[in-house]
């Protein structure tokens, strides 16, 4: 990313803390573990702003993916297409009504934190390539939040029941 997009993801994540709940200990665990996390993930993608189908009730069009040797084994993936075209073309080979919307990369990130039925993001960076893309699994967000709260309270030596 260059500078202004740096500049531009820091006005994204601030969005993010304006809007936060502001109880109890939520601002300082946004603040000290949720914000770093958050940044470092969008920091490796190489855009601002991603597009994510949407079915007609606003909701997040959830892609379930079987493996072709365990067809036991499954996962729940959301794509983020850098690209209005590329969502719409996915969007008609689903064939159903989807709308893609245009959402800041780190309000997607953040949302992954809330989306329990969601094993991870795919993010397709290249225009017009619908197969290679950077996934980012929820369970690592959520691991990488949790390090950074343990360094801050190690830190700061808050009590353990923080967060």
């Amino acid at each position: 990313m260059q500078p202004e997009d740096i500049q531009q993801l820091d006005q994204q994540i601030q969005a993010l803390l304006d809007n936060a709940p502001k109880q109890g200990n939520m601002e300082t665990v946004l603040k000290e573990a949720v914000v770093p996390t958050i940044k470092a993930f969008a920091l490796q993608m190489q855009h601002l702003e991603y597009y994510i189908l949407q079915s007609s009730d606003g909701g997040w069009v959830l892609t379930t993916l079987r493996n072709r040797q365990h067809p036991q084994m499954e996962k729940n993936v959301i794509y983020a297409f850098s690209t209005h075209k590329d969502a719409l073309e996915f969007s008609r080979t689903a064939m159903s009504k989807m709308i893609p919307m245009p959402i800041a990369v780190a309000q997607i990130l953040f949302q992954l934190f809330a989306l329990d039925r969601v094993d991870s993001l795919v993010f397709l960076e290249t225009p017009g390539d619908r197969v290679n893309g950077i996934e980012v699994h929820r369970d690592n967000l959520q691991k990488l939040v949790q390090q950074n709260l343990q360094e801050f309270k190690k830190r700061d030596n808050l009590p353990p029941d923080i967060a």
